[in-house]
């Protein structure tokens, strides 16, 4: 979900504080007027004619806001609006986040924490099809303008249109309806794709793809994901594993294996594709070699790229292969000694595996099997300490040295009553993460 935020944060931010905006009356008029005069033989063959309509249409559209625009303050709008009032206020949840939502006639508004407009939810619009209108003028106008002497004006307010769209798809997004968010993308997308702007636009593809995902429209999120690689748009390697996803849930695993095999080729660290591809292979029946085959060119490529390396450990872990893991978390270690992600790799993989060992033993009611559980148990943990060290000292991000700290608190905890050096870890690392920060 993050991605999508993030793809959008600069296009939330279109609309402009001093921007002119009719009353939704006077737009009413204005397109009223524009209509007519689109409807008169001899206006109708003039370019002047169809782009007042399109504006006229995306006026109305415009109109509900007012003058609001995202980021606006929320006192400095009570002021700008101080003739229209909410009808309530309500606290709201939305994608995680609180936001105060004030209600009124025809829109409501959504502030952040911060107190600044979030978003504009029109709930009355002046004319439902205004964008489709305004597009439908522009066309006709670049259709009449015979000189193409406007094409740069029509471009301008189609990809107006269309960043008009792309905000209509981040609200309904955020308001949880996805099927809506992934048709207003597509429509973001579709009007610039088209003449005269003929371009792709990946954002609002991809978008239309992931939430089209999301809402498990799977053949509708398959031909986005399949116009974003065709424009070479992946979000590293994302693109790949969600097209894979709903070539798996429409039955082509053919397509689907190849995707990922294509994706895994171009992003080996995606782990959205590593998973896909291991997940394949288990459920398949197919020989897991291929895996290693694909991995061997990456690393002809790379020979001292460590992340390969680690990336053939989370193979052979999640295959249970557990001394090639091992083997082949601490080669990424060996080409560079300050990646630390071998290493952690490994301590995790031995930690998870003292878990399961934890469970079985519950659940064994036999003493002498029990204990025999227990002291494989005592082991892995023990097992893990070294690597995770080792990773907490080579490591320079601050953040991953307090998540390892946390690993190593737990493990010494249980020792810590077998031997000082068990006392002094635990107590060590319990301060690292109780500050959370590496002293």
């Amino acid at each position: 979900m993050k991605r999508i935020l993030i793809a959008l944060a600069v296009l939330l931010s279109v609309q402009v504080a001093d921007a002119q905006v009719k009353t939704p009356a006077d737009a009413r008029k204005a397109v009223e007027s524009a209509e007519a005069a689109a409807q008169n033989p001899k206006k109708a063959v003039k370019v002047a004619t169809w782009m007042k309509l399109a504006k006229a249409y995306t006026d109305a559209y415009d109109a509900p806001a007012g003058n609001a625009w995202i980021g606006a303050g929320q006192q400095e709008l009570s002021l700008l609006m101080a003739g229209e009032k909410p009808s309530s206020t309500e606290h709201v949840t939305l994608a995680g986040e609180p936001y105060t939502k004030e209600v009124y006639a025809d829109k409501n508004f959504y502030y952040g924490q911060d107190g600044r407009l979030a978003m504009i939810e029109v709930t009355r619009p002046v004319y439902a099809d205004a964008l489709e209108k305004a597009y439908d003028a522009y066309i006709k106008s670049y259709e009449v303008d015979v000189k193409k002497s406007k094409t740069k004006d029509i471009v301008g307010g189609i990809k107006d249109i269309s960043a008009k769209y792309l905000n209509d798809g981040m609200t309904a997004y955020m308001l949880g309806d996805l099927k809506k968010a992934s048709q207003l993308f597509g429509k973001a997308a579709e009007v610039v794709a088209a003449e005269p702007v003929n371009e792709t636009d990946t954002t609002a593809t991809y978008n239309a793809g992931f939430t089209a995902w999301m809402g498990k429209d799977y053949k509708s999120a398959e031909q986005y994901f399949q116009t974003c690689i065709a424009a070479e748009y992946f979000e590293d390697g994302e693109v790949f594993a969600k097209l894979a996803d709903c070539q798996l849930n429409l039955a082509d695993t053919t397509a689907a294996k190849t995707t990922l095999e294509n994706g895994f080729s171009a992003y080996p660290q995606n782990q959205s594709i590593l998973i896909g591809l291991i997940n394949y292979y288990l459920e398949s029946g197919d020989e897991p070699d291929r895996l290693f085959d694909l991995l061997d060119k990456a690393k002809a490529n790379e020979p001292n790229n460590a992340s390969l390396y680690y990336v053939e450990g989370n193979i052979h872990k999640e295959l249970g292969h557990i001394d090639e893991a091992v083997a082949s978390y601490r080669k990424s270690n060996e080409i560079n000694p300050e990646y630390e992600f071998g290493l952690i790799g490994i301590g995790i993989m031995y930690y998870e595996q003292a878990l399961d060992l934890q469970d079985k033993a519950q659940n064994e009611f036999d003493d002498a099997k029990y204990m025999a559980l227990v002291e494989q148990f005592e082991a892995a943990l023990k097992n893990a300490i070294e690597p995770f060290e080792k990773a907490f000292n080579v490591s320079k991000d601050e953040n991953i040295r307090v998540s390892v700290a946390e690993y190593l608190k737990n493990i010494y905890y249980r020792f810590r009553d077998q031997g000082q050096e068990y006392a002094d870890g635990y107590k060590k690392y319990d301060a690292i993460v109780s500050a959370g920060r590496a002293q």
